[in-house]
């Protein structure tokens, strides 16, 4: 359905105008500010694109040789684009509002994919009347005003390097993700221009960190106190050789790198010299001041915002980009992808404005401050992102809360403090002699706080941060005495490189050109849904797939991965956007000739079916393998080859020779008895498998169906902590406690997958089982009724009985009332309201899906015919279509009771 919305003509812009945007949101924002007589309508996004599935493909162009790829790459690498069945509807009534128009609008984003809608609905539409290229950074009367009293023509340049984009993914997309479905395994791998490379960042990393060694060193931390006041300082030399810190060791092997000229002391020495040191004469030698000027960070940009947000509010890209969509939409930032960070006039005025008032003429600097691009080509929009209009709302002022607040505060912080005068520090190094050893103290002090009283940005490196906090010292002179109170050795160890964070990878993306930030968000969000990488906290780490993938890419599609590549392809279609490149030379000469993309996959099909599955990892002795069911080890085991599945969850990283060990040697020689259980007297073993450790009563007997009976161990607790008397326990799980006092139904305890719980029996809403987690120190073995009734008095937590899942975005009010919500599952994205899931069709985003199509998408859920429901449900069971369909047609011709298929999934 299109949003429309419109008033009576007024003259001076034309009678009748359409103006199309791509959201309802946008479009309920932009409609205050246009003159009467101006309707406004959203494309809900794109209109056209390539075809998603061989079923959308035209007829006449299926028997194409490259109708799979929807890209003629024998005729001038012509995409072949088609109106996605759910945007016919749209498409339709576009077209009748524009026969009532003398004048269209194309005001879609300003950057390329907005300049690539509006050539998609000027290519659909086909216009009889005049058509303008509406364009604004900001949502505000007076940005609306001015964009209207100036349109421009469509920007062709732009719109080819878009679409040249949108052909090389689709191209390496197409092509190479087959070859990984044969060679490494799985129909639901992916190559992609910018994720690949993304994801050999993070895989070179993660090897960094497996080949790193640790070393060890100690020096000593002296506690001294002088004038009244405390210090700390620490030691640098002995006898005049420098101590060694952390940065003289060989990442390889962990010792002190060839070349070093300093003194390494152990524990032993460290103690022996803080005895000797203890009651000797403490002397300052030297102190030295430096006086620093701290400048102002820049206004946002995309990729600055994303790694603030994530360091800041914990934000993943996605979800940064959901909730900067919704204040731009909604007229409280200018636009939210952009590479600059340059400022207008206005808002300059605006924030230097908000500075005198709210800290006075003190932190105004004399003159503004100009912020000049850094980014080569920046493209995506004309400045930096900051809070809308001529004057700046403060946060409180807005009304916002929740995420939204806390983002449109950071922005507005950021773009205000980049308008305040420097911040002035004073760092002191004062250094101490005691016998033959110099030890040295740092301080710093804040002179003047400057832009720091409004913002401080955030680091990916605790240890820095730490650095730049104020840090006091007592007047010292040369000559001083200070009194040693405490001489404490202190042991060090070198850390490996820290892994990336989404903060970090979007800035070392950036940092080497790879991508746009206008992407950065998708391709996270990407190489996490394929399996290849694993959020554990806020650490990005790549699984067994995802080094397998790497791997194979690195060794057979070197180019396509190799950074310095993917920059300067990014660098031609930059070119290409300012009218500087030819759009269909650079894509042959990327996709054509011997060495094109097309000759390389031609080549790489030919390689063995098993030519991607095996991972190379450093230190581990076997063969790791990508499997139908996983992972796995093979190694020879006492002259026989052993195969062990490795624990499903397992990332390389955590791969250890013990654990490694013990797995082939419970395979090899099968796993030895804990002891016997005193009811039963059958063995009980703690075994290792595909799902981690857990205890099994017995062995199954050959040529039984029959399985023994199996407990997971509770998380935290390994395989050499469990004793005899646990695993009884264990196996005896879920345990009754007793009976409600009200309902007299039975209480439970048990361990699940979501771990350790209570349930009381019916105890739920319409007769369902009520689950409670247990907390704490509670343990299923051991929780008592009592507790179990004072866990079920509590009202349940945000999550719910089984996860209940927090929605990504609220889309807005359904018009028969509630909520239209969007959340992640377990297949994918989907929008809920009341009892009605519906999934989102697949490529559309969710970050901009709109609250129209999602209603749509609800409506056709909720009026499809039982026997069609229940055909899908057979399809998503493992049912054939065919036979869904047919037992849904039989249900329906018969109208009987029994059920046409088996049981749906759980709802994501």
């Amino acid at each position: 359905m299109v949003k429309r919305t419109s008033s009576k003509p007024k003259g001076g812009f034309g009678t009748r105008a359409l103006v199309i945007v791509e959201s309802p949101t946008k479009a309920k924002t932009i409609r205050a500010f246009l003159p009467d007589g101006f309707t406004v309508a959203a494309s809900m996004g794109h209109v056209r694109d390539l075809p998603r599935k061989a079923a959308e493909i035209p007829a006449k162009y299926k028997g194409e040789k490259w109708a799979r790829i929807a890209v003629n790459v024998e005729e001038g690498f012509e995409p072949l684009y088609i109106i996605a069945p759910e945007k016919r509807t749209t498409i339709r009534e576009l077209k009748e509002m524009l026969k009532d128009c003398d004048v269209l609008y194309l005001a879609t984003d300003e950057d390329r994919e907005g300049e690539s809608i509006s050539w998609h609905l000027l290519e659909v539409l086909q216009p009889k009347v005049p058509v303008h290229r509406m364009v604004f950074h900001e949502i505000t009367r007076d940005a609306i005003q001015e964009a209207l009293e100036h349109p421009r023509d469509l920007d062709h340049n732009l719109v080819h390097a878009q679409e040249t984009r949108r052909i090389l993914d689709r191209l390496v997309g197409y092509t190479v993700s087959p070859i990984l479905w044969n060679k490494v395994g799985g129909a639901g791998l992916s190559a992609g221009r910018v994720q690949s490379v993304a994801l050999r960042v993070i895989v070179d990393r993660e090897r960094e960190r497996m080949a790193f060694r640790t070393g060890s060193y100690w020096d000593l931390t002296a506690h001294l106190g002088h004038g009244g006041g405390n210090f700390e300082a620490g030691l640098i030399s002995v006898g005049g050789k420098r101590l060694a810190t952390g940065k003289d060791f060989d990442e390889q092997t962990g010792r002190i790198a060839a070349g070093k000229d300093v003194l390494l002391l152990g524990e032993a020495e460290a103690v022996a010299l803080a005895e000797r040191l203890k009651q000797a004469p403490w002397q300052v030698m030297s102190v030295e001041e430096t006086p620093r000027t701290l400048r102002p960070y820049a206004p946002f940009t995309t990729s600055t915002l994303q790694q603030e947000a994530n360091r800041k509010l914990r934000f993943g890209a996605r979800r940064t980009m959901q909730v900067a969509q919704k204040l731009y939409e909604n007229g409280y930032i200018t636009y939210m992808r952009t590479d600059s960070i340059a400022l207008s006039d206005q808002a300059v005025n605006a924030a230097r404005g908000q500075v005198k008032a709210l800290y006075g003429e003190a932190y105004l600097p004399d003159a503004p401050r100009r912020y000049t691009n850094k980014v080569a080509n920046a493209q995506e929009a004309h400045e930096a992102i900051r809070p809308a209009g001529a004057s700046f709302r403060t946060p409180d002022q807005t009304g916002l809360s929740g995420e939204e607040y806390a983002l449109y505060d950071l922005i507005w912080k950021r773009t205000v403090a980049s308008q305040m005068k420097d911040a002035k520090k004073t760092g002191t190094t004062v250094e101490i002699e005691v016998a033959d050893a110099r030890f040295r103290a740092n301080g710093l002090r804040t002179d003047f706080p400057g832009f720091l009283r409004a913002y401080v940005e955030g680091s990916d490196d605790p240890d820095a941060t730490l650095e730049d906090r104020d840090k006091s010292l007592p007047p010292l002179a040369i000559g001083d005495t200070p009194a040693c109170n405490r001489l404490e050795p202190v042991g060090h160890e070198t850390k490996p490189p820290a892994r990336y964070t989404e903060a970090s990878l979007v800035k070392a993306l950036e940092e080497h050109g790879i991508g746009r930030p206008s992407t950065y968000a998708s391709i996270i969000s990407t190489i996490q849904e394929r399996g290849y990488v694993i959020a554990q906290g806020q650490a990005l780490v790549p699984t067994f797939t995802g080094f397998a993938v790497s791997d194979f890419l690195v060794s057979h599609f070197t180019e396509l991965v190799d950074l310095a590549f993917t920059k300067r392809m990014e660098e031609r279609l930059d070119e290409i956007a300012v009218g500087n490149g030819h759009w269909r030379e650079y894509l042959e000469d990327f996709y054509g000739g011997d060495r094109g993309l097309a000759a390389r996959v031609e080549e790489k099909s030919k390689l063995p079916a098993t030519a991607g599955r095996t991972i190379a990892l450093e230190g581990i002795e076997g063969i790791v393998r990508i499997g139908r069911y996983g992972a796995y080890i093979e190694r020879e085991v006492d002259g026989q080859p052993v195969r062990a599945n490795l624990p499903e969850g397992a990332t390389p990283a955590e791969l250890d020779p013990e654990r490694i060990e013990a797995l082939l040697r419970q395979r090899a020689e099968g796993p030895s008895s804990l002891g016997v259980h005193p009811e039963s007297g059958e063995a009980i073993y703690v075994l290792d498998g595909q799902y981690g450790p857990y205890v099994q009563l017995g062995m199954p007997e050959e040529g039984s169906k029959e399985k023994p009976r199996r407990a997971s161990l509770a998380k935290g607790v390994t395989p050499a902590q469990v004793t005899l008397e646990m695993a009884v326990g264990l196996l005896a799980l879920p345990r009754v406690l007793g009976n409600h006092p009200e309902t007299k139904q039975v209480i439970k305890a048990g361990l699940g997958r979501f771990g350790p719980f209570v349930v009381h029996a019916k105890g739920g809403t319409a007769g369902k089982d009520d689950f409670r987690s247990l907390k704490g120190d509670d343990d299923p073995l051991t929780v008592t009724l009592e507790r179990a009734l004072q866990l079920f008095a509590e009202p349940k937590g945000v999550r719910g009985q089984r996860g209940q899942a927090t929605p990504l975005r609220e889309l807005g009010e359904h018009p028969q009332g509630g909520p239209v919500q969007l959340f992640e599952g377990k297949y994918g994205p989907y929008v809920k309201h009341g009892d009605l899931n519906a999934s989102l069709p697949k490529g559309a985003d969710p970050a901009t899906y709109p609250l129209d199509e999602a209603v749509q998408l609800i409506a056709e859920k909720g009026k499809a015919p039982k026997g069609v429901k229940a055909a899908r449900r057979g399809a998503r069971t493992g049912t054939s279509k065919a036979k869904g369909a047919k037992k849904a047609a039989k249900k329906t011709a018969r109208k009987s009771t029994k059920k046409a298929a088996p049981r749906r999934k759980p709802a994501p």
